[in-house]
C-alpha cells in the first residue's frame, strides 16, 4: 500500500520550456539547519552558482562504472526497482547501480542529513512534498537541459513536468517526473446496487450515498474519512472539488497574494464534508491515517473511500475484483471536475554526483517506454512516459485508466497547491492536522480553521515575495 500524504500532481500544464512559478527562498525551518547547510540555502536563495551541497560541483565523469540510487519507497518498490535495475545493466554492461531502499517515511531527513553531512546519492527519488527543500539547499542539478538532448524529449507528460517544476521553485526542472497517483473515490458497488443507488460521479450523489448507506445500529457507513495523519491534503480536495474555486491564491501585480482557503465557498464545502463525522462515518476516523482508514474500508462494511490510487492492491486482495471501482473525484452539477493538485514522483540527479554521465543514463532508461511502463504497473500509477500511458495494463485497470484519461486530456481543472513554499509540510501537516481534528470533535468551526490557515499561508507567501524582491 503506498500513500501520497499532501502530494500532488497538475493535470494541465505547458511542454518542457513552458511555465515559470516563483524562485526559491529559504525556509524558516531551514534556518535551523547547520552551518554548513546554512550556507548552501543563502547560495540557493540569492542565486545558485552551479555548486550543489557544501559546494561540490560534482563531475561528468567517465559515464561508466558505479552510481548510487536511493528508492525513496524502499520496501515498497524494491521488487520493481531491482528489475528495472537488472535489465538496465544488461543493457548497459560499464554502469553498475548501487540500490539502496529508502522507506517513504524517513526519506525527506535522509536526504536532509546527507546534504549536511556528505553521502548523496548520484539518483535519486524525489517527490513534489520534499523537492522544494531539498532543492533549496543546492543539493539538485537541473536536468531541463539533459532533457531536450536526450530521446525523453516530447515524451513525458507536460503537467506533470509543470507541476516538478513548480513545486522545486520554478526556474529549473530538478526532477524527470516518473509518475503521477491521483486522488481517488474508491466505492462499493454491491452495496451501491443493493441499495439501488447510481454512481457518486456527482457531489450530490455523494452525499445521497454516504447518507443512504448508513445504518448505525448495524456498523454501516456510507463513508470513512481522513482524520489523522495526513488529513489537510484531501480535506483540501474535498473542499474545493464542492466549491468549484481553481486557484489557490489571488492575485494582485501578477504575484499571488493571498490565499482562497477561506474563501465563503469553501467554509461551507468543508463544513459539509466535515459534517459527515459521526452521522455518516465511524467515529474512529478522527484519528485514522490512511492505513487505518483503508483498511478499515476493506472491512467490506462501509460504502466509499477517498484515497489514491496507491491502495488498488489491498482492495482487490481483500474485496475481490467486482465488489468495487474507482472514480476520479466527483463533479459538481454542470460537470465540471476540479480537484487539488495530485503527487507526483520523479528521479533527481544530485550535483555532487561524480559520474553524472552515468547517472543520467541510468534516469533515461528509468523514464523510457518499457522501463517507466514498468514500474507503473507495480504501483498502480498513472506513467510520465507518454507512450507507457497507452500500454494494455492501463486498459485493464479501471481506476487508472479513468485517472489517466483525465490528466491526458486536461479535463479536470487543477488547483495548484504551493509545494514551493519551504513552510508547506509543516502548515499542512503539524500546524493544522491537530486543528481539522477540533473541527471534527466540535471545538473549533470550519470558518475559525480556514482562518488560521489562511493567516499562515498569506505570511509564508510574502516571505517568499519579498526574497523574491
Amino acid at each position: 500500500m503506498t500513500d501520497t500524504g499532501s502530494t500532488h500532481s497538475s493535470t494541465r500544464g505547458r511542454p518542457e520550456g513552458g511555465a515559470t512559478a516563483p524562485g526559491r527562498r529559504v525556509s524558516r525551518a531551514a534556518l535551523a539547519l547547520a552551518a554548513a547547510t546554512v550556507l548552501a540555502l543563502t547560495a540557493a536563495a540569492c542565486g545558485d552558482d552551479g555548486s550543489g551541497a557544501g559546494g561540490d560541483k560534482g563531475a561528468e565523469g567517465s559515464g561508466k562504472g558505479e552510481i548510487t540510487f536511493w528508492d525513496n519507497n524502499g520496501g515498497v518498490r524494491t521488487d520493481v526497482w531491482k528489475k528495472i535495475i537488472a535489465d538496465f545493466e544488461k543493457a548497459h554492461s560499464d554502469i553498475h547501480v548501487k540500490y539502496v531502499g529508502i522507506p517513504a517515511e524517513n526519506a525527506q531527513s535522509k536526504y536532509d542529513t546527507a546534504i549536511q553531512g556528505g553521502g548523496l546519492p548520484d539518483v535519486g527519488g524525489v517527490g513534489t512534498a520534499m523537492l522544494a527543500g531539498i532543492a533549496a539547499q543546492g543539493a539538485l542539478e537541473p536536468v531541463e537541459g539533459r532533457i531536450d538532448d536526450s530521446g525523453l524529449k516530447g515524451k513525458l507528460n507536460r503537467s506533470m513536468v509543470d507541476s516538478v517544476r513548480s513545486a522545486g521553485g520554478g526556474d529549473h526542472l530538478y526532477t524527470v517526473p516518473t509518475s503521477a497517483n491521483n486522488g481517488t473515490l474508491w466505492y462499493r458497488t454491491d452495496l451501491f446496487k443493493a441499495a439501488g443507488l447510481p454512481a457518486p460521479t456527482t457531489w450530490d450523489r455523494f452525499y445521497e450515498a454516504a447518507g443512504k448507506l448508513t445504518d448505525r445500529a448495524r456498523n454501516r457507513f456510507g463513508f470513512t474519512l481522513r482524520g489523522g495523519e495526513g488529513s489537510i491534503a484531501p480535506a483540501l480536495d474535498a473542499m474545493y472539488g464542492q466549491s468549484g474555486i481553481t486557484s489557490f491564491w489571488k492575485t494582485s501585480g501578477g504575484r499571488a497574494t493571498t490565499t482562497t482557503v477561506n474563501d465563503p465557498r469553501n467554509v461551507a464545502a468543508l463544513e459539509r464534508y466535515l459534517g459527515l463525522y459521526k452521522k455518516d462515518t465511524p467515529s474512529a476516523d478522527v484519528n485514522n491515517d490512511f492505513k487505518k482508514m483503508v483498511a478499515q474500508w476493506d472491512s467490506g462494511t462501509i460504502g466509499m473511500l477517498s484515497h489514491n490510487l496507491g491502495s488498488y492492491q489491498d482492495h482487490l486482495k481483500a474485496l475481490g475484483p467486482g465488489k468495487f471501482r474507482g472514480l476520479p473525484n466527483p463533479t459538481l452539477a454542470d460537470g465540471t471536475r476540479v480537484q487539488v493538485s495530485n503527487p507526483v514522483d520523479g528521479l533527481a540527479l544530485f550535483k555532487s554526483s561524480k559520474n553524472k554521465a552515468a547517472a543520467w543514463t541510468f534516469i533515461e532508461f528509468a523514464l523510457s517506454h518499457a522501463a517507466n511502463s514498468t514500474w507503473n504497473e507495480a504501483a498502480g500509477a498513472i506513467p510520465a512516459n507518454t507512450e507507457a500511458v497507452g500500454d494494455p495494463w492501463i486498459q485493464k485497470s479501471e481506476a487508472t485508466k479513468l485517472a489517466a484519461a483525465a490528466l491526458y486530456d486536461g479535463s479536470i481543472k487543477i488547483v495548484q497547491l504551493p509545494y514551493y513554499l519551504p513552510d508547506w509540510n509543516t502548515i499542512s501537516k503539524a500546524d493544522n492536522e491537530p486543528n481539522l481534528q477540533k473541527v471534527l470533535l466540535g471545538r473549533e468551526s470550519a470558518k475559525d480553521f480556514l482562518d488560521t490557515l489562511a493567516d499562515q499561508l498569506d505570511k509564508a507567501q510574502a516571505e517568499w515575495n519579498e526574497q523574491e524582491g
